[in-house]
């Protein structure tokens, strides 16, 4: 984090959580299952974001 800001970026906010965030897109969007939403989301997620925030290779595969 003190690289960041090092380089101008500022602090970064904590993330919320997963269930924080499904129950966003739940509340914003109407949708019945935020969470499937968010975890396709997770899975798309650049290889960049990816070396960000390892926690994102956690959300597993989507069943066939």
């Amino acid at each position: 984090m003190a690289a960041a800001a090092e380089m101008g970026k500022g602090k970064t906010k904590a993330h919320p959580g997963f269930a924080a965030v499904a129950a966003k897109i739940g509340k914003r969007s109407g949708i019945k299952n935020p969470g499937a939403v968010l975890a396709a989301a997770t899975r798309k997620a650049s290889p960049a974001a990816k070396k960000a925030n390892p926690r994102l290779k956690k959300v597993l595969p989507k069943k066939k």
